[in-house]
């Protein structure tokens, strides 16, 4: 993990939250989360547990027995910070590093298994997709391509038909892959509204969305720009919209995040999965070599040791009473022996 030596900017990314239900407690507050951290935080709010804790005091508690049916995580490059409504919660990051929700999606396919969940994890700007179970017939008909993306921009039933483009232009390439980032978020939240059914199963669901089309916009125009400002209300307005529509079509029972870095601190090298697959490849063993550590270990171990330590103590309690017993009295097989021989 890469650390940022300059103090200035350090906290200038944001962590936010824009909804969440009752059973998961987020406190107010200034506290800096740190960027490898934040998997930990939508494992945590989903009741998973994780391999080390997590001393961050913006997570409470929360109810135990009532956890979040979906947690949806959008990552915004290119900006600081967001105009986001006030009733959420933001707080400052710390060491922006990348980050991915792979392990939150390797324990929901482990402790879900047989209900398949959706899980999809989506880089529209860079083709990057991956699906699992019920996602791929959700979100079969869903653009992922940039062809595909700016095909879908002019359909008679997209965004650009209801949204105020203000300095944006239809023309543009830049303006387009951004357009088109916010197109995907509409058509996730339609979607899903077409299966219903799924969002009230027992199955916890996991959305990850990475938008770099506003980067592109500050690039090609400059921060300073008016289709800059433009772009970052419009997207602020969308991501509102798209955290409403997802939150109540949970029932209320979802988790809305919005994380928005200028820049990573170091780039993000992983494999880009297909969106037909299924489950994930295991990879093959050459040297047949046990798996060196589980984060369940500790558990496991704790459990051993106790148990036999029981299981030792109540051998020894038990042999020291039956080595030390009076047969002519604690016995009753002696105590009867000896009635019938004074009978006798």
């Amino acid at each position: 993990t890469a650390f940022c030596v300059c103090l200035p900017g350090v906290f200038g990314d944001e962590f936010s939250v824009l909804r969440s239900p009752q059973s998961v407690v987020f406190r107010d507050g200034s506290w800096p989360i740190p960027g490898e951290r934040i998997p930990d935080v939508a494992a945590l709010t989903m009741g998973f547990s994780v391999e080390e804790d997590l001393p961050w005091p913006g997570l409470a508690v929360g109810d135990l027995f009532h956890r979040p049916r979906a947690t949806v995580l959008v990552t915004v490059k290119g900006v600081d910070k967001l105009a986001l409504p006030v009733k959420g919660f933001s707080y400052p990051i710390e060491n922006a590093v990348p980050f991915s929700l792979d392990s939150v999606a390797n324990a929901i396919h482990t402790l879900f298994s047989e209900e398949t969940p959706v899980v999809l994890q989506l880089a529209p700007s860079e083709e990057r997709v991956y699906m699992v179970g019920k996602a791929n017939t959700v979100f079969e008909d869903l653009s992922v391509t940039l062809r595909q993306l700016r095909n879908r921009l002019f359909q008679d039933n997209s965004i650009l038909t209801s949204l105020p483009l203000n300095s944006l232009s239809r023309n543009n390439e830049v303006d387009l892959l951004f357009l088109s980032e916010l197109q995907v978020l509409h058509d996730i939240a339609s979607l899903l509204s077409r299966h219903k059914h799924l969002a009230k199963d027992h199955s916890p669901d996991l959305y990850s969305l990475e938008l770099s089309g506003l980067e592109e916009v500050g690039k090609r125009y400059g921060e300073d720009s008016q289709q800059f400002k433009d772009a970052s209300q419009i997207l602020v307005d969308s991501l509102q919209k798209f955290a409403d529509e997802m939150f109540n079509l949970y029932g209320g029972n979802a988790v809305v995040e919005v994380v928005a870095v200028k820049e990573f601190n170091s780039p993000l090298i992983r494999k880009s999965r297909s969106i037909l697959q299924s489950s994930e490849s295991v990879k093959e063993n050459p040297y047949n070599l046990a798996y060196p550590y589980n984060y369940n270990y500790s558990v496991i171990f704790n459990i051993i040791l106790w148990m036999m330590i029981g299981l030792a103590l109540a051998v020894i309690v038990i042999s020291y009473n039956l080595w030390n017993m009076d047969p002519g009295y604690d016995s009753i097989i002696y105590r009867m022996t000896n009635q019938k021989i004074r009978m006798d």
